[in-house]
């Protein structure tokens, strides 16, 4: 009998489609999982109170859930995580929101982490993940003192938009330095906000050459948690550091599951 994949949770983001509101997953990030992790992704409905009704308690969702995956991915969305999350009430994007994935990922974050559960976050994943152990971000990097502008050209087509952007510096020591030969990488830059006070436990493991933090890992070696702020999971197959990522997000569910 063939083993079966590991199953790792992934948070759907809400998006209004006609009259009605669907759950759902970038396909690049399914795909990049699937076949960079070699792992079976379980799409997580965004839960929070939505249209139709209340859920009672989110935690015992979040537990029943938790006990039957082996890693957790926080993938990159459009919408912002909502500023009132880490103490900023004015929201410089208020249009650009989802309520219900804030609710549903800031409890997976913090049980995945209790529980040692893997995880690897991708671009708005890192903010959540930030926010989610105390930290804060900048809504607008760009407006920041000294500060690039990270969006991408939206004038562009597709694959304009996701290739490299600027170079990256790796933490020696880290997590990303142990996975390529070199101190530094080219990354895409696809995103308007940016951490800014790191939360509980997380270090930086890359900076943009402006300072901003562009990757984060945790400050033990004993548990897995690896956020990046740019898209690895665009063409992963062709760079050797996004390929590396995804590998060894995979190596670490099957290691800790064993």
């Amino acid at each position: 009998m063939t083993k079966a994949y590991p199953l790792v949770g992934i948070p759907c983001d809400v998006k209004t489609v006609g009259l009605s509101a669907f759950h759902g997953v970038g396909e690049k990030y399914i795909n990049a999982v699937v076949h960079g992790s070699k792992v079976c992704p379980i799409l997580i409905p965004a839960q929070g109170p939505g249209e139709d009704l209340e859920i009672i308690d989110e935690q015992i969702i979040v537990d029943s859930l938790l006990q039957n995956i082996d890693g957790l991915f926080l993938p990159g969305s459009p919408s912002n995580v909502e500023p009132s999350l880490y103490g900023d009430e004015n929201s410089l994007t208020p249009d650009d929101h989802d309520p219900q994935r804030d609710s549903i990922s800031m409890l997976m974050i913090k049980t995945a982490i209790e529980r040692k559960i893997p995880i690897l976050a991708i671009c708005r994943g890192i903010q959540e993940l930030n926010v989610a152990l105390g930290g804060t971000l900048h809504q607008k990097v760009h407006l920041q003192p000294g500060m690039m502008d990270h969006q991408e050209d939206k004038t562009l087509p597709r694959d304009g938009q996701y290739q490299p952007a600027h170079q990256i510096e790796l933490v020696a020591g880290g997590i990303l330095s142990g996975l390529v030969d070199s101190d530094t990488q080219m990354v895409n830059s696809l995103h308007g906000q940016g951490l800014n006070k790191l939360g509980k436990n997380l270090i930086a493991d890359a900076h943009a050459p402006d300072g901003l933090v562009e990757a984060v890992c945790f400050d033990t070696k004993d548990q897995f948690v690896l956020g990046v702020q740019w898209h690895p999971e665009w063409q992963f197959q062709n760079n050797q550091l996004s390929k590396s990522i995804f590998n060894r997000f995979g190596e670490v569910i099957r290691e800790n599951s064993a």
